[in-house]
């Protein structure tokens, strides 16, 4: 492996191949590569699981669409994916209802 330092000498950049900026050969079991591929690593798993919760939504929906048009049924579904599906249905009523007061005045029940 290839890597650049920064000015404090730690590794800031890796490259299979040598390049301009990464021009100094280390062996792949070097603590300081070792290091640095563990904290991107971290990072980039950080990024993923940020993307999981939207991309969440975005098979729910999906979900929900083709069940809308008919392609697929809810019993169609395992039965763990049902149980997942339910809990968020629900989890999302309820908090879609939190905090909205009711226009009566006679209401003032949230």
């Amino acid at each position: 492996m290839y890597i650049k330092r920064n000015e404090s000498g730690q590794v800031i950049q890796a490259s299979i191949e040598k390049t301009e900026e990464c021009d100094e050969f280390v062996l792949p079991c070097t603590p300081d590569l070792q290091q640095f591929l563990e904290v991107n690593k971290e990072i980039e798993n950080l990024a993923i699981s940020r993307t999981d919760m939207a991309f969440v939504r975005v098979l729910e929906d999906v979900i929900n669409v083709l069940m809308d048009k008919g392609v697929i049924s809810f019993t169609d579904l395992p039965e763990p994916a049902q149980q997942k599906l339910l809990e968020r249905q629900s989890l999302r009523q309820r908090i879609n209802h939190v905090g909205l007061l009711s226009d009566s005045d006679d209401a003032g029940i949230i």
